[in-house]
């Protein structure tokens, strides 16, 4: 017996209930594991049904039970289960072996006179055996003659079963008398809580099975073995299907628990048009795609899931693995060869706002598979896919979307509960158009042929990319870092993304996983400062913009939040998407951020320091007009920031990495409150604006108390926070920023002491204390990139030079870095690409090529 034998409806029912975050699998025992015999003490179980159950029962968020009419003892030694198998006998009420001295003198005395009774009526006829259970009698007449067998339970049924006192479960040729309530469905739900189990499966073939079965609710499966009426959905014929289906499940709890097939995340490439991202694995397969803005839910999720999770694949028909992948030079487009065949991937460009336009074109001589297989809402929705002349209809989407791809036969088949549609191309004939449009019902031809769509997609980047100042230190590598810097520009709004995916683990299996679709105050000011040291200015003149704008919807810039969303808004709740398994099985998978919600005075300074470093740029350039260097609008900003410096820089706050545990005193948060005001008071003697009275005082009284409070004599280092001996390589800031000399003694043991602690060959880490969170992560580029600073400043190239060079390596085959690497496992790990990564890059080329 096969999987593929088992009912299609079971088969779907089983796909779904193996993706519920925390699963209980339970069955009855004879009948069900085991088939029914003559010899009850040779009813052995299917060794497939052992060894399913054992393996579901070793599974993470997974629980597996017998509950069986036996009693425990007998069901432990017949079973030869694991103890990780949790066995529950006579009918429920027997969950440990010292049962029976729970019972009480009455209950005990009232079990032994039924066991007498029971033995005087099999006495009365042969092959009719008498069953002593801890709280309970059967008699079995299975193997009776029928009419003597029958005999028997009625003079059962109609003495000894009217006690007082005396709980009655019939079964298939037996009576059971208990002294206690005996309840399969009561057993059931006690494991239920026990596990918090999101759903239940459960396997019976008997009538006493049927209390089980009427607890089920929500996603819980019901299966019935054999003939009967039943209040079960789902039915099989013998024990060996129930072998089957245990295997069918683990399979599938398996695969999805672990995330089957990730790809490293390295080896994942970003392509992006002014408003929209999306990622593609190394075998171009559309991996990540969200619409109908980069935080809104995901249309195709399989980073996050696999391929019930939504993907688009385009790949030879006699499978191969690709001989490359690249961009083109200066562009965000991105090219998958094989032998024969070539996919050429980007976003399109001239769409309106609302609209997301993926297009792929297939040339080449050999025959190609395309797998069509949207999951709108993170595979929540469900959805429809209708075949026309011209492409595809998705239906049941909040957005409209549609795939053009005409003349293509399309098969549509259900995988995973979700359809999906293949076709088989040809592009020897010409390239083969696939335009995947979201936001629109529009099938049509576009106005504008593809190859002027794609060209104008491309001078985008490449008219902005010819114009920067890149350093001459690994020069593609640079450009491809500020290419990726813009490509996370959401140019409609203004605002900047920390990276592009949700929730990729800082350590794979972990539950570090968080969402960075949105524009993190810090994080945006520090890309748009990188891109203005090359050159370009328009994104960090649309950056403040978006925080103006943001600053009228709040009271004060004291009571900014951390972060918003794209457009400016303030987040929504951290939620979990339960349906996904999450990166290689790293869940939760969330959206959101609850670090939304927290202190971060930091964020004050990184806005100040680029309105400064604007100011400088457009003076360089040759601006002479001071207010046109520092515009009004920017100079108000600037005494907003100090404002709320003012008000809050004595408080503790959760600090740059959002610690989710008490605000501390943390000194870069601190650092960052004194660069706030030192930039200021350097604004206004340079362009002739008013520094407001007791700026002065401020920034020194900050800069005191970070010299005095912030070192430790114990660490011999300036240390995270005021209170502790931990260290945190965001505390390089106070030198890196100027509050203190780089010749100073502290400065230069603070760098010692961060290599000495934190840094592990190829990386460093933000710091090694406990932050209250289960696991570990893995190191940070910026760190590195801070370090490789900090060696600058105190006049250590050769460590300088060689972290670079490590920090180089840790790219992806297309240039792009994540937020974290593993030094052991030599992989990356976080969000994907991380703004803070490519900006660190970015510094380290520049400081290291301005030292030459």
């Amino acid at each position: 017996m096969s999987a593929a034998d088992l009912p299609l409806t079971l088969r779907r029912a089983l796909v779904s209930i193996a993706r519920v975050p925390r699963l209980l699998v339970a069955s009855d025992y004879d009948g069900t594991m085991a088939p029914l015999v003559s010899d009850p003490q040779k009813a052995f179980p299917h060794p497939e049904s052992v060894r399913a159950l054992r393996t579901l029962a070793g599974l993470d968020h997974t629980d597996a039970a017998v509950i069986s009419g036996r009693a425990l003892r007998d069901l432990a030694i017949l079973s030869r289960l694991p103890v990780e198998v949790q066995l529950v006998g006579s009918h429920g009420s027997e969950f440990d072996a010292g049962f029976v001295t729970e019972l009480g003198d009455d209950a005990k005395a009232l079990l032994e006179r039924l066991i007498a009774e029971l033995r005087s009526i099999a006495a009365q006829g042969e092959h009719i055996t008498v069953e002593t259970k801890p709280a309970s009698v059967a008699l079995h007449v299975r193997n009776a003659d029928p009419e003597v067998g029958e005999r028997a339970l009625t003079a059962v049924r109609d003495g000894v079963a009217q006690w007082d006192g005396v709980q009655v479960t019939e079964g298939k040729s037996v009576i059971e008398l208990a002294v206690i309530v005996t309840d399969k469905g009561q057993a059931l739900d006690i494991l239920r809580h026990r596990g918090g189990a999101s759903a239940a499966l459960f396997f019976g073939d008997d009538v006493t099975d049927e209390k089980a079965f009427r607890r089920l609710h929500g996603p819980d499966i019901g299966v019935k073995v054999g003939p009967g009426d039943s209040l079960a959905e789902y039915r099989v014929e013998s024990t060996e299907d129930v072998a089957a289906a245990l295997a069918f499940l683990t399979e599938e709890r398996r695969r999805w628990l672990s995330g089957a097939d990730a790809p490293r995340i390295e080896r994942l490439t970003m392509v992006a048009s002014p408003r929209s991202v999306a990622l593609l694995t190394p075998d171009a397969s559309l991996t990540w795609l969200c619409h109908p803005e980069p935080d809104s839910a995901a249309v195709f999720a399989h980073l996050l899931g696999g391929d019930e999770a939504g993907h688009f694949t385009v790949g030879p028909a006699r499978p191969s693995l690709p001989l490359s992948q690249q961009y083109l030079d200066s562009t965000m487009t991105v090219q998958t060869r094989w032998a024969s065949l070539q996919v050429t991937d980007y976003l399109a460009h001239d769409v309106a706002p609302g609209r997301t336009d993926f297009t792929r074109v297939v040339t080449g001589t050999a025959k190609a598979v395309v797998t069509f297989a949207p999951r709108p809402e993170f595979g929540q929705a469900r959805m429809r896919l209708e075949p026309e002349d011209e492409g595809l209809r998705i239906h049941g989407t909040n957005d409209p979307m549609v795939l053009r791809a005409p003349g293509l036969d399309w098969s549509i088949t259900i995988e995973h509960g979700q359809e999906t549609a293949r076709a088989e191309i040809d592009p020897s004939g010409g390239p083969v158009l696939l335009e995947l449009r979201c936001g629109t019902e529009d099938l049509g031809p576009s106005a504008v042929p593809e190859p002027e769509r794609r060209a104008q997609a491309e001078a985008y980047w490449s008219e902005w990319a010819a114009g920067l100042s890149l350093p001459p230190l690994k020069p593609d590598l640079m450009k491809r870092s500020a290419l990726t810097l813009r490509g996370l520009v959401h140019a409609d709004s203004g605002s900047i993304m920390a990276a592009a995916t949700t929730s990729l683990p800082e350590e794979i299996g972990g539950v570090r996983n968080w969402d960075y679709r949105y524009c993190w105050l810090r994080d945006a000011a520090l890309t748009a400062s990188a891109l203005v040291s090359l050159g370009s200015t328009s994104e960090a003149e649309a950056y403040l913009g978006w925080v103006h704008d943001v600053l009228a919807t709040v009271p004060g810039p004291e009571r900014l939040h951390p972060l918003y969303t794209l457009w400016g808004q303030t987040l929504p709740p951290e939620a979990v998407i339960d349906v996904l398994p999450g990166y290689a099985g790293s869940r939760p998978v969330r959206v959101g951020n609850a670090a939304n919600q927290q202190v971060q005075l930091d964020v004050f300074g990184p806005i100040v320091d680029l309105i400064h470093t604007l100011a400088a740029t457009r003076t360089a350039a040759g601006v002479t007009d001071p207010a046109v260097a520092l515009p009004d609008r920017d100079w108000e900003l600037v005494r907003a920031m100090v404002d709320a410096v003012e008000r809050r820089w004595a408080e503790p706050d959760h600090g740059i990495w959002e610690i989710r545990g008490n605000p501390r005193h943390h000194v870069y948060s601190k650092v960052m409150c004194w660069l706030t005001v030192d930039r200021a008071l350097t604004l206004a003697e340079t362009y002739g604006r008013e520094a407001q009275l007791g700026w002065t005082t401020l920034r020194d009284v900050i800069a005191q108390q970070v010299r005095e409070q912030g070192w430790n004599d114990e660490a011999q280092s300036y240390t995270a926070a005021y209170d502790g001996t931990d260290l945190d390589a965001a505390t390089l800031h106070i030198g890196l920023s100027g509050l203190i000399d780089p010749d100073d003694p502290r400065f230069q043991a603070t760098v010692l002491a961060t290599e000495a602690e934190l840094r592990s060959g190829a990386t460093v880490y933000r710091y090694h204390h406990d932050d209250g969170l289960p696991g570990g992560e893995g190191g940070f580029h910026l760190c590195a990139a801070w370090l490789v600073e900090a060696y600058l400043l105190i006049g250590q190239r050769q460590p300088a030079e060689a972290l670079f060079t490590q920090l180089v390596a840790a790219a992806g085959p297309t240039g792009l870095l994540s937020e974290e690497y593993d030094p052991v496992a030599e992989r990356s790990l976080g969000n994907h690409p991380q703004a803070y990564s490519h900006l660190g890059l970015l510094r380290c080329a520049q400081l290291l090529s301005a030292e030459r």
